[in-house]
């Protein structure tokens, strides 16, 4: 197989080479040394490890499921399909850092619900992937082993908090990943990154054994080059799991087989809230969304401004929720049973200090600390309370928008990737860049970053698609939909 053969297959969706595995024009033995050649070429920092140990590993895995196609006893679409997950999901025997010292050499005695979902399916897990660490961060800058850059842009970030996951799949060396997302940590860096990157329903998940950031929030999601991949990966992870008291018991549909198109625009009643195309949204992303929303309506959609009142209480509301749940989360790391544990103490309160300070980074610390401030005292009132009187309000706004809207649709997130360094004045300002994300998971609904466009550097942009709870089909459909006008504007 020559160069020009490698990127090509390389570069294929999930859809395509599982087409391929299926008519056995290529083996999962091929295709799966190919990315693993691939993820040791990478310049750009996405894997903190590779699947590759001394007892086979992933090409261990593709020489199983080259066997059961050979037999006829092939698990599905994914079966063969190497892939890759961000490193806070935990696997039995492989280590499970979350990017931060105080996990570097932990390794856990049982697997994430969606691995073995995954492995059940028969995809191929190539590695773990960076992240910012324990996900407090929005552009994969925080983790202990480097910043992950942006394929796209290699002098800028690639998002975050599952920035190795979107620059995996943006520069070919996985067909599809798996991320977290508890405040846009999944669809940033997918917009960043010029990929596709969805946040299901809460609770369409298991949550069960990946590292939790905020439990009220967090959701494991899918990123993919296509829309179509994203429903295929997202059809083998959902579904009801007895070890995750959050899990729905509700039926999962076939995502991939019921997915249509740019036809559904017809009768799709559309709303932009007005209150994420303000000042706060750098001009060229709103005019990207401007464009958009005009092709939308040329296909038949309804496309109208809409008002979400409370959404001006999101970013902070979810930032004191996140946090205050985030400090507890993080509790749990006390050095005494597993993680680091520093040396040279004189007490336990001396250890315990010692291990936390030197175990954690500078932004897990600002978070935890915000965490305990806003619990403490009389700023429970003031604080924790008044944000999750503001979560209801907000959740009130979305009940009412849907009532009138079947979608929703925004920026993905306000600016495109910034440069690699970029220190901003105040956090705050860092924090503002989630802005258009965390409303989905205030609300808990399904959210969808897809690419379209991109800026006078050709950074990429990604639009986002929200809709009512458990309608993460809808979502995908126009996200679909989207897709097609994209093609239908690179090609007119």
């Amino acid at each position: 197989m020559n160069e020009t053969q490698k990127q090509e297959l390389a570069s294929l969706s999930l859809a395509g080479v599982a087409a391929l595995l299926e008519k056995r024009e290529v083996s999962s033995g091929e295709v799966t040394g190919l990315m693993l050649e691939r993820i040791r070429e990478s310049k750009n920092n996405a894997y903190i490890c590779v699947n590759d140990g001394e007892d086979g590993g992933a090409l261990k895995a593709a020489a199983e499921a080259d066997s059961r196609r050979r037999e006829g006893k092939s698990l599905g679409p994914l079966d063969g399909v190497p892939m890759a997950l961000k490193d806070d999901f935990c696997i039995r025997g492989m280590k499970t850092t979350c990017a931060s010292r105080t996990l570097e050499n932990f390794i856990p005695p049982y697997t994430a619900t969606v691995a073995e979902k995954l492995e059940s399916a028969g995809a191929i897990l190539l590695g773990k992937l960076n992240m910012d660490e324990f996900s407090a961060g929005n552009a994969t800058d925080t983790s202990i082993f480097g910043a992950t850059r942006n394929p796209r842009k290699p002098e800028h970030v690639a998002g975050g908090s599952s920035g190795g996951s979107a620059a995996a799949v943006a520069e070919d060396t996985a067909y599809f990943a798996i991320g977290t997302d508890a405040g846009g940590a999944v669809r940033q860096p997918a917009a960043f990154c010029g990929v596709v990157g969805m946040k299901p329903t809460y609770g369409r998940v298991s949550r069960y054994g990946f590292v939790h950031y905020a439990s009220s929030f967090d959701q494991a999601g899918p990123l993919s080059k296509t829309v179509e991949d994203c429903a295929l990966a997202l059809s083998a992870i959902a579904g009801f799991d007895p070890r995750d008291a959050c899990s729905l018991h509700d039926p999962v549909p076939d995502y991939h087989a019921g997915l249509r198109g740019a036809e559904e625009f017809k009768s799709f009643r559309i709303g932009i809230p007005k209150e994420y195309m303000g000042s706060q949204i750098r001009d060229d992303v709103r005019q990207n969304l401007t464009e958009l929303a005009a092709r939308l309506q040329d296909a038949g959609a309804l496309v109208e401004e809409c008002s979400l009142p409370n959404a001006k209480y999101a970013s902070s509301a979810h930032y004191v929720i996140s946090s205050a749940e985030f400090n507890s989360n993080m509790a749990r790391y006390d050095g005494v049973k597993f993680g680091y544990r520093a040396k040279g103490y004189e007490s336990y309160e001396d250890m315990l200090l010692r291990t936390r300070g030197e175990g954690f980074g500078d932004e897990v610390k600002r978070r935890i600390l915000f965490g305990i401030y806003s619990l403490s005292g009389g700023r429970f009132n003031d604080y924790y309370l008044q944000a999750q009187k503001a979560r209801t309000m907000i959740i009130e706004d979305y009940r009412q928008a849907f009532c009138r809207y079947d979608l929703l649709l925004t920026p993905a997130a306000p600016v495109t990737a910034w440069p690699l360094g970029t220190a901003f004045p105040d956090p705050a300002q860092a924090y503002m860049m989630d802005m258009c994300a965390v409303p989905a998971n205030l609300a808990g609904i399904p959210a969808i970053s897809v690419p379209w466009g991109a800026d006078k550097a050709g950074l990429p942009m990604g639009v986002q698609v929200m809709a009512p709870a458990l309608c993460d089909d809808l979502v995908l459909h126009a996200a679909r939909g989207i897709e097609e006008l994209r093609e239908v504007r690179a090609h007119g």
